[in-house]
């Protein structure tokens, strides 16, 4: 038998030949294997890149505030529930009697803030009705002070009342016709009085002086002029009662005109005099 007949050579024939293994482009030795294959061989596997894509991370700004508000939620929450879960807890283990002086630790409690509560508000009223109080009595005082300064004739004053002429052409009328005058009017409800610019007041005096008369020193001429104010409805018929100043100085030969009116200034002043003994009472 020859040589090509041996069974070993008839094979090798009928075979194809060995065809090497392709190198893919670039010779890549793992360009054929898979992707895991690939980064085993690199010495890298799937998990190391997983992890080197997870971390670090890559967080903005926005997203790191509100992972820190939402960790802060959640703490507060599982305080507030740990809390409350330890005081249900002592409460549901507490005895009878420690769960009604509990109770009543809180009714006493309740009931001094309650008590608080009402001091203050009392305190407040207090100090409301004392500043109240402290204004109107300002307010009083000053009242009280413009009242006794008209009365002494060292403000100046208006209102209504009455305007009185008295011409004397004879020269007849004397300083107690005019005294007489200024009494009927202050009986009659006069406030403040003034004739020919001085001021009428509690203590003045009348005199005669010749032909002319003076007011607390001050020498006036006629007409006398007086300057009233008062309510007109009662000053006016003061003067004019039967006997009374004007019927009196018609007598003497005078002429005597009232005029109302709904304002009349009284604007001469006096001096405010300190008395030399009178002290108040209060000192």
């Amino acid at each position: 038998m020859s040589d090509d007949e041996q069974p070993a050579n008839r094979l090798r024939k009928e075979l194809p030949d060995e065809v090497p293994p392709s190198r893919s482009p670039a010779d890549d030795p793992a360009g054929g294997l898979p992707g895991a294959a690939r980064g085993e061989r690199n010495g890298v596997t799937g998990r190391q890149r997983l992890l080197k894509g997870l971390w670090p991370p890559r967080l903005t700004r926005a997203q790191l505030i509100v992972a820190l508000l939402l960790f802060g939620l959640g703490f507060g929450l599982a305080v507030q529930v740990a809390s409350n879960s330890e005081s249900d807890s002592a409460l549901r283990g507490a005895r009878q009697e420690d769960l009604v002086r509990i109770l009543d630790e809180l009714d006493d409690r309740t009931q001094r803030l309650e008590d608080e509560k009402q001091g203050l508000e009392k305190q407040r009223d207090e100090l409301e009705n004392s500043s109240d109080q402290a204004e109107e009595a300002r307010k009083q005082t000053l009242e009280k002070e413009r009242q006794l300064g008209i009365l002494a004739g060292t403000v100046a004053a208006q209102g209504p009342g009455i305007t009185v002429t008295i011409e004397d052409t004879k020269g007849t009328v004397e300083a107690d016709m005019l005294l007489d005058a200024v009494q009927e009017l202050r009986a009659a409800g006069a406030e403040a009085i003034q004739v020919n610019g001085v001021r009428v007041v509690a203590g003045t005096y009348l005199a005669d002086a010749g032909n002319s008369v003076t007011v607390d020193g001050n020498k006036i001429n006629a007409p006398y002029r007086f300057q009233v104010i008062g309510k007109p409805q009662d000053l006016e018929p003061a003067l004019n009662i039967p006997g009374g100043v004007v019927q009196t100085l018609e007598k003497e030969q005078a002429t005597v005109t009232v005029e109302r009116s709904s304002k009349i200034v009284v604007d001469a002043l006096r001096a405010a005099e300190r008395p030399d003994y009178a002290r108040s009472s209060s000192q």
